[in-house]
């Protein structure tokens, strides 16, 4: 198991007798690897992601980055949500939004930030609309600001949760293959939330699958695609095909059992 980023027999639960998200979830990731989690809705993706980024404390088990216990937000993780809408703020610029997450980490001179935060922009294309708010774009582009503002804090881990499941397809793509652009550019390390059994064999080097509510880690898969991946050549790739067959198979497995459960 890697020492880099560690879940350790991770449970939640809500209340004492309560709902029961996840339980006794272990895995490991590596750094600079991009690893994928899907599973039937409900089974604690989200839950599991909010409890890696220190945001929520788990009932049992622990997250470790570097040997060391997450029990709040580290600075070396950035959390990209699925409702852009409230995660970026509408009364601010779209360069304002980005400085906000710059100023409170590297404090500096409103210039020096500015400049940073316009470098931020270049990189996800959105340079041009520096001044404009966040009602005057689009969902795609948004989303494209959380991501830069991100970026901004400079994290070595990005924990992202289902952040293109509310775009159109066509933004979903182009979006995805920024992602994969910037993760290896900067060599980021990404925990990406998805229900999308094509979205998580496009992205990611290992898929992790969980089972049904409460989650726990019911398969893991890697992924042996070549990078730069293609959203065409890649897709009708033979390994993506059996893949796809393979996590499709895990999922319907997961869900019949949940039905089969006895209420």
């Amino acid at each position: 198991m890697s020492d880099y980023l560690v879940v350790e027999r991770l449970s939640k639960r809500f209340s004492a007798h309560g709902h029961e998200a996840c339980k006794d979830i272990s895995f490991s990731v590596d750094e600079k690897e991009f690893v994928a989690l899907i599973g039937p809705s409900g089974c604690g993706k989200s839950t599991l992601l909010h409890i890696i980024a220190g945001l929520s404390a788990p009932s049992s088990g622990q997250v470790r980055l570097q040997h060391e216990v997450v029990a709040a937000p580290r600075p070396q993780m950035m959390f990209v949500f699925q409702q852009y809408t409230k995660s970026i703020f509408p009364w601010k610029t779209v360069l304002d939004n980005v400085c906000l997450g710059i100023k409170y980490r590297f404090p500096g001179p409103r210039r020096a930030i500015e400049d940073q935060a316009m470098a931020q922009l270049k990189l996800v294309g959105l340079d041009r609309y520096a001044g404009y708010y966040p009602y005057q774009l689009s969902g795609g582009m948004q989303q494209r600001v959380a991501i830069a503002r991100a970026l901004a804090r400079r994290p070595q881990i990005l924990l992202m949760d289902e952040p293109f499941s509310a775009l159109d397809a066509m933004m979903r793509v182009e979006l995805q293959d920024l992602l994969l652009w910037l993760w290896r550019e900067f060599k980021l390390t990404v925990l990406f939330v998805t229900h999308d059994l094509d979205e998580a064999l496009y992205l990611a080097q290992r898929v992790i699958v969980l089972g049904t509510s409460p989650g726990s880690v019911a398969n893991i898969v890697d992924v042996p695609l070549p990078h730069p991946r293609n959203q065409v050549e890649t897709r009708q790739d033979l390994i993506y095909l059996a893949l796809r067959e393979r996590l499709y198979r895990a999922m319907v497995q997961q869900v019949q059992a949940s039905r089969a459960e006895p209420v």
